[in-house]
């Protein structure tokens, strides 16, 4: 029941190579089945060839129980903290907003099938995605995972995804990787936009806006059978639903959130994995942030238990519904609630019983091991790359074109933050000084603070303001190009930017959302018309995004482009 993370030198198990004394330890002694690798995929026979080791410990245990070895997203040009994980040779597409801009199901499904793939070369049987959480709150970090804030889009985007991941909408089988589909629910109402990683950010704010709309994606995702849910940290302050107030404790030790509505009123049969950490203690550290010169470190998010043992936490989260808890690996904490009659057997049983069920059903107990040889011609090979290219292309959202795109090669361009080598093997001349150029692209990227550099997770996180200040560096070259040459700016859209300045400025503007330079190249001059569509409305003000409601989807005053816009040439 403990989903650990795989021990290697590094914070949360990042590094090269799993400890493989640790790892032994907790295989053995802390009977330990399950770990999310956080291992780099730079070379993936290495990362296959790890986990092989891993499987080589557990079936030398007196019970041989092979281990499921889990994954953040991997897949994308950028990563985020406790979220993802950076890609190495990972085939690269745009990140799941990208997907949400394509709005194509069956490409959904090609994307997520060609990730378990790949997930499967290295010996990844279960993936900690896809997120159905509404992205309803602008200014919350986590967005970028998310497939926007249309209640439909979402829910048949994850439902797609769900189906290509699992090799099929009929549950798990020998192909499959396990879906966890999260976070079980309301976790981009986010209060202020902080994220409920961090204590400041523990509630999501429900107190005007009915739950319903944030249900509705995972009910629409349920019909392809993902094999796990995981719950959310928050607190859904004020929320009610049918009339009953829902307790006021994170997602994982509600027993109204994960038994009364998600096993009794949607039918749900697979694991419920909490987050990770959430019966760890959170003290003064972790409520008021580290002091200067400490080492800041992630603690744990107890929401609404704090008062609780941990022992006590534990209890509360398993009679709530949880069947695995993610990030711990103390077992004998279970063991003792069990002597202490605190928790009986029948219950421990049902969630064991589902757990090595999935081990199962994607053929651990057959061959738990992979060809490390090959996991290098499967992991980012050519065809799926293209894939990726081709969605990366698709993804590109036009929102003005002031009749320059597209534009020919031979062109003399000024760059910001763009590879050079790149600009003149797509055929342009760079140059140095926008005196001497033609035209100007500028890469930029969403504003963001980082008022909150004390926390573990804050200091990693895009929070607070969206706009371009006028010292904001992208914003600066744009300003400057503007005076000299046509300029090209696209936009990393990891949050819903407000780019009302950047739209008088800039003579094209493009939204992205994840885009290698080659390909970005590619659409600039190609004739092919834009398809793609913004999966949230990108607001006008700061003042109106602190006006809206964060439980409700695209409802800011007067948006700058509302959800679903995009131009086609």
């Amino acid at each position: 029941m403990m989903h650990g993370s795989a021990p290697s030198s590094g914070i949360l198990g990042r590094g090269s190579s799993y400890d493989q004394e640790k790892a032994k330890a907790l295989i053995e002694n802390n009977h330990v089945s399950y770990f999310i690798t956080r291992l780099k995929g730079d070379v993936p026979s290495h990362l296959a060839e790890q986990n092989n080791i891993l499987q080589k410990i557990a079936e030398a245990t007196r019970l041989g129980i092979p281990i499921t070895i889990s994954s953040d997203p991997r897949n994308s040009f950028q990563y985020l903290e406790g979220a993802s994980i950076a890609s190495g040779k990972f085939s690269k597409w745009p990140e799941t907003l990208g997907i949400a801009a394509i709005n194509d199901e069956a490409l959904t499904e090609k994307y997520a099938n060609v990730v378990r793939q790949e997930y499967r070369a290295v010996g990844i049987t279960e993936a900690l995605s896809p997120q159905a959480d509404l992205a309803s709150e602008p200014r919350w970090p986590r967005i970028s995972g998310t497939f926007g804030e249309d209640p439909k889009v979402v829910g048949n985007m994850t439902r797609s995804y769900i189906a290509g991941m699992q090799s099929g909408s009929e549950g798990i089988n020998k192909d499959s990787v396990i879906t966890i589909l999260k976070h079980w629910v309301g976790y981009g109402a986010a209060k202020d936009g902080w994220d409920s990683h961090n204590s400041y950010g523990k509630f999501a704010d429900f107190t005007s806006t009915s739950l319903d709309t944030h249900i509705a994606p995972f009910v629409e995702a349920f019909k392809a059978s993902p094999g796990g849910i995981m719950p959310t940290y928050s607190i859904l302050q004020g929320a009610t639903h049918n009339g009953k107030e829902i307790p006021q404790v994170g997602g994982g030790y509600s027993r109204y959130l994960l038994q009364d509505l998600l096993r009794d009123t949607y039918g749900f049969k697979g694991v419920i994995l909490s987050d990770w950490l959430i019966t760890r203690d959170c003290e003064e550290d972790c409520i008021n942030g580290f002091k200067e010169g400490e080492k800041v470190l992630p603690r744990g998010m107890p929401w609404g238990v704090e008062d609780l043992s941990v022992e006590d936490r534990f209890v509360k989260a398993i009679e709530a519904g949880v069947d695995q808890f993610g990030g711990v690996v103390d077992s004998d904490i279970i063991v003792n609630a069990f002597n202490n009659k605190k928790i009986t057997e029948s219950r421990l049983d049902d969630s064991v019983q589902r757990l090595l069920e999935q081990k199962f059903k994607v053929g651990l107990f057959e061959n738990p091991y992979v060809n490390a040889k090959k996991a290098d011609d499967i992991v980012g090979n050519e065809e799926f790359s293209a894939l990726a290219n081709v969605a990366q292309f698709k993804s590109l959202v036009l929102l003005k074109n002031d009749k320059i795109l597209p534009i020919k090669t031979g062109l003399k361009v000024w760059l910001h933050g763009v590879n050079k080598e790149v600009a003149e093997k797509s055929g342009f001349n760079v140059v140095e000084q926008l005196a001497e150029a033609d035209i100007a692209l500028i890469r930029a990227t969403t504003p963001f603070e980082r008022p909150h550099n004390n926390y573990y997770f804050g200091k990693k996180h895009n929070e607070g303001a969206l706009d371009f200040k006028p010292d904001n560096k992208d914003y600066l070259a744009i300003k400057e190009a503007t005076k000299h040459v046509p300029t090209i700016v696209t936009i990393y859209l990891d949050r819903p930017a407000i780019m009302t300045n950047v739209l008088e400025d800039a003579d094209a503007l493009i939204a992205n959302f994840g885009v290698s330079d080659e390909v970005l190249f590619e659409r600039l001059t190609s004739n092919e018309n834009y398809t793609a569509k913004t999966p949230f409305e990108l607001p006008r003000t700061m003042q109106s995004v602190l006006s809206q409601d964060p439980a409700k989807p695209h409802d800011s005053n007067n948006p700058l482009f509302k959800i679903n816009y995009g131009l086609s040439h």
